[in-house]
């Protein structure tokens, strides 16, 4: 089945040329110019990337980022007219992995959708994986099926929530810099900055309150093996 490609754009030009060139790679796009009608596609649909216009009517494109990171990690690549960087870091904390300023070539959208397609489908599970479970503490995690347990009650994580737990659980009492966990999780081509990391482990932290997330102050941070 084609990879399914959201693009959210109100510029009828912009979004015809988009999608046609996506069509061309052979992916099936769901085209839409408000963000309010690409939240319902988000809900019902899931497509395995999103291509995202900031500057909309009614909801703005940095509002829909930060519903989607509320309960997903699925690529966001940012189109927009705002070339400040002020703007590119709010879009890229707010969790886009990449942007692009208008006007931008077509083929350099498709050859980072291409990019972020592969590195997101290469942190899904394959079928017929073999399960794989790490313990630590009262932490488990079930690589295979990406679930999480905390207490003996299941936790529900993003993908990169996941992986930076299976990160630090994998080397308990380990101290990982920011610029490490940074490029484990989001890869070496994200643009962003190492905020990331902090702004992932403060969601990790409301989801498990008793979890022994240590911040290692001016280097990163570290699982606490709880002893007994």
């Amino acid at each position: 089945m084609n990879q399914m490609i959201g693009l959210v754009e109100d510029d009828p030009n912009i979004r015809d040329i988009v999608e046609g060139y996506l069509n061309k790679e052979g992916y099936q796009v769901i085209a839409v110019d408000t963000a309010e009608k690409a939240w319902d596609i988000f809900q019902e649909q899931t497509p395995d990337l999103w291509v995202l216009d900031i500057m909309l009517p009614g909801m703005d494109g940095y509002e829909f980022c930060k519903k989607i990171r509320q309960t997903s990690e699925v690529p966001i690549i940012i189109i927009s007219a705002k070339d400040e960087e002020v703007d590119k870091i709010l879009g890229l904390e707010l969790g886009g992995d990449d942007y692009l300023t208008k006007p931008f070539s077509p083929r350099e959208l498709v050859a980072r959708a291409k990019r972020h397609l592969k590195r997101w489908q290469a942190m899904k599970p394959s079928e017929g994986e073999e399960q794989d479970t790490i313990v630590a503490g009262e932490l488990e995690l079930n690589d295979a099926e990406r679930q999480a347990y905390f207490q003996g009650e299941e936790i529900e994580v993003t993908t990169k929530e996941f992986e930076m737990l299976k990160i630090l659980a994998s080397q308990e009492n380990r101290a990982f810099a920011r610029e490490e966990l940074l490029i484990k999780v989001w890869g070496e081509d994200y643009y962003g900055s190492d905020r990331a990391v902090d702004d992932l482990i403060k969601r990790l932290r409301k989801k498990m309150k008793d979890l022994p997330i240590e911040t290692v102050w001016g280097h990163g941070y570290r699982l606490k093996e709880k002893r007994t």
